[in-house]
Order: C-alpha cells, then structure tokens, then sequence
C-alpha cells in the first residue's frame, strides 16, 4: 500500500476509452486516487513509486457485474451440478445452513479473489442474505478489503416482497449503504413470471430508495419471456436494471430491454454449462444491448474474467461458425473479436453499473483502477503482438502483477499487499468443517451430485412445494 504518486512506465497501454487508444512504451501517472496524465516519457512528482511495465501491458481494473460471493467458500464441490442441482442443494436444502460468519468467509475469499485477479469493481449478488445479521456479515467481509464492491442484496429462502418489506431492511439500507464505504447497492432478485406479479411490491422499494435492481432472466425452465412482460408493463424496466443470463428470451423481450436501456450480464462459463441457454452475446449484439461480464460462482468455475472472456468469445464463434455450416457456408472474418471482450470486461461493466465516468478506462480524471499484465517468468508473456488477443487468450490470473484501486496499491510484484489471506482461508476452513458436520459425511459428499426431490420441485425449478 502506498499513498505516492505511482507511475507505471514504458507499458503497452490499453486505454480503453472511448477510441481505444493503444499506446506502446507509454506511461500512466497517478496522483492521489485520480490518473493523472497518459502518454510518453512523463514526469511524475519527486518520491513516486516507479513501476517498470516494459514487456507487459496496462489496463484498466475490470468489473464483475454479477458474483455470488458467499458460495466462494465452496470452491469446485458443484464442479458436475446441473443448475437444477445447484437450486436443491442451495435452495431447497443446504443454503439455509449457512451462518453470518459463512457468509464473511466466502465473502472475504470471494474479495481478495477479485483483486488478485485484477478484478477491482464486483458486484456482490448476495442472495443468500437470510437475515440482517446475514447482510452485515457481507458488508463486513466487503468493507475488510481494499477493492471496490457493489452489494446486490437478495435472499432465496424469501420472497422479495417478503424481505424488501421487512423493517430490517430499511434499517440496514439505512446503517450500511447510505454513507456507507461500500462502491454501490443493488436489489437482487427474479421474476419467474407468476401473472400475479407479487414481485411488483419489491421493485416500488427499490424505487422508492432509488437503488438499481439486478435480476436472472431468460434462464432456461425458471425465468423467461412473461417476468420481462410484466417488469415492462409495470414499468420497472429501467436504464440500470441489469439482466443476467438473458439466454432464452425471445426477440420481443430483447427488444424490451434495449429499448428501456438495460443491460445483460453474461457468464458464459456458467451458461454453457449449467444450462441456463446458450450464451446470448449473438442476440445481444444483433439487437444492440449492452454487455458486461461476470463469473457467477466458484462453486462452479473459474474465478476471474481472463476466464470469462476467452470462453466468451469462443461460444460466440462455435455458433457463428455451426450456423454457417449449417447453411453450407463459411465463417470467413469473426464478428465477435478480442477488442469486444476486453471491452466489456473493463467498459461495459462500469456502463452497465452507472459508473463509466470514474472507471473502466485509463483516462485523466478517472479513478486509479488500474493492473499491469507481467510476467517475466512466464513463456507464455512473450512475445505480445495483439495485445487484446493476448487479454484474452494468453494472459491469466498469475499473470497480474500489480493491481490499483483508487491509487491505493492492493497487488504488487505479483503479490496481495498487506493482506491475511492465511486468516481468510482459516475462516473458509471453519465454514467447510461446520457444513460437513452438520450434513454429515455422507450427505457432504451426496451432495457433490444430488438427486433430484422430484416430490418437492413444481413445474419451474424456482417454485417448490413445503
């Protein structure tokens, strides 16, 4: 951590803004939490911190808009779940044995996950928040490391007419987000399409606070084309509502969410794998929607946005390519490209959370988020030749070096700066001991591949009998 002026100097610079500047052997200069200047050969304050970024690259923090960061602390044991699996496991039957102090720990894991990898703005889709106790635990955790969050409360043991309702909510809002540290709040939850509407009673609240709601739609069998058709007829389809997954969805829905500036957060690892639908970037980008990326859960996957952008672009072009030899064509130039990824990795998430004048772009008068992609030990750095191919498809979390946020040195030398990270593993441990104790062994290891309650799952696999 340092509160010097710092300069990274002689990097390939991508700047990200709005011409996406490229700018080799280039400088970035920061002073306080702001960047100061970009460009070549700059003169920085005397007693700056001079980073060397010479054969590496330098750019802006990128943003997760959709992490379910308390399931950090089950790293890799739904490796083989369908999404249906997850929903027992979590919904039905071992989410509700999580404690505030499970929440913290995988919040805590989750967070220095992030800035590690060079992730330094993540929303936080809280939605196991089964209590105000519950809620504190995760501002806690957020507020215990130097990164920036945005926490989208939610809780899936509770109707959110129910939650949103509760007095202890307004209070918490009231201690812990207005005025709080924390970089922005959310309401998170789902419409499954009940013509009834009983989720019209959570979005008058997050209207009433003016907070942005984030909500899993088009996902294949829960959420689809109705719980956008009423959020639009009601009126709560607004400039800030971002929609995750938004893989099953017709063309009137995409046409919807276009119109009332939405956006969508797409996690391709988890879509082409749990089964949510295929992911919707082709759709996306034919009905010009905004996107942002996110890695949902490490329950599941990967845990950074190196991850997510190269299976991102990888998806886009499978089907590019099917589509075509289906109609005895050839793909001959791609249309999804790296540039597009890194942009919505860095960009699209600052958009997409309101924020895209302080972030997601290496300009002056922006917030200092910034990582420097290095690595001298590694073959796989040299040489760099498209540097967004190299973002993309070459580089990894290993490969961060040095990591900003606000100024503020969080990462550096490839290293966690003033960071207990054997304290935080040591919470995880004590959450994974109480879990397997209380299910016992067998169910622990049952649950790595769950059966199915078909007694207790109604038609949509959010909706379960008591």
């Amino acid at each position: 951590m340092t509160d010097r002026p710092v300069v990274f100097r002689n990097g390939l610079v991508l700047t990200m803004d709005d011409s996406h500047s490229v700018l080799d052997g280039a400088d970035v200069l920061v002073v306080g939490d702001r960047i100061a200047e970009v460009g070549h050969n700059l003169t920085a304050p005397d007693g700056a911190l001079e980073i060397d970024a010479a054969g590496g690259i330098v750019m802006p923090g990128m943003i997760d808009t959709h992490r379910h960061m308390w399931q950090t602390a089950m790293r890799g044991y739904g490796a083989d779940w369908t999404l249906t699996q997850y929903f027992v496991w979590y919904y039905l039957e071992s989410g509700k044995l999580f404690r505030p102090e499970d929440i913290h720990a995988g919040n805590l894991l989750g967070a220095l996950e992030a800035i590690d990898a060079g992730v330094t703005t993540t929303v936080d889709w809280s939605h196991g928040l089964q209590t105000v106790d519950h809620a504190d635990a995760a501002v806690d955790a957020l507020e215990a490391v130097p990164g920036r969050f945005v926490l989208a409360y939610g809780n899936i043991q509770q109707g959110p007419w129910e939650w949103s309702a509760s007095p202890e909510f307004r209070d918490f809002h009231r201690r812990r987000i207005d005025g709080g540290k924390l970089a922005g709040f959310q309401m998170a939850f789902d419409i499954p399409g009940d013509p009834a509407f009983p989720e019209k009673a959570a979005f008058e609240v997050a209207r009433e606070l003016g907070v942005a709601v984030t909500t899993h739609a088009g996902v294949w069998g829960a959420t689809n084309d109705n719980g956008i058709r009423l959020m639009h007829e009601h009126g709560f389809m607004q400039p800030g509502t971002v929609y995750v997954h938004a893989a099953t969805l017709s063309d009137d829905s995409y046409h919807r969410i276009a119109a009332t500036g939405g956006s969508v957060s797409v996690s391709t690892e988890s879509e082409q794998s749990a089964g949510q639908g295929y992911p919707p970037t082709w759709q996306l980008r034919k009905h010009g929607i905004p996107v942002s990326l996110s890695m949902d859960t490490s329950v599941w996957w990967s845990g950074d946005l190196f991850s997510a952008m190269r299976t991102t672009l990888s998806a886009d072009r499978v089907r590019e390519h099917l589509e075509a030899h289906g109609k005895q064509e050839t793909v001959t130039h791609h249309h999804l490209r790296a540039e597009n990824v890194v942009e919505w990795a860095t960009r699209g998430g600052a958009k997409a959370l309101g924020m895209d004048s302080d972030l997601g772009a290496l300009t002056p008068g922006r917030k200092a988020d910034v990582v420097l992609i290095k690595n001298d030990a590694s073959p796989a750095m040299s040489p760099i030749l498209h540097p967004y191919g190299h973002v993309a498809y070459q580089a990894q979390r290993g490969d961060v070096h040095t990591v900003l946020v606000g100024g503020r040195v969080v990462k550096q030398d490839g290293k966690l700066v003033d960071t207990d990270l054997a304290s935080a593993r040591a919470k995880v441990g004590a959450t994974v001991a109480y879990l397997r104790e209380t299910m016992g062994e067998e169910a622990w290891r049952r649950g790595m591949n769950p059966e199915i309650p078909e007694s207790r799952i109604l038609h949509n696999p959010y909706q379960y009998t008591k």
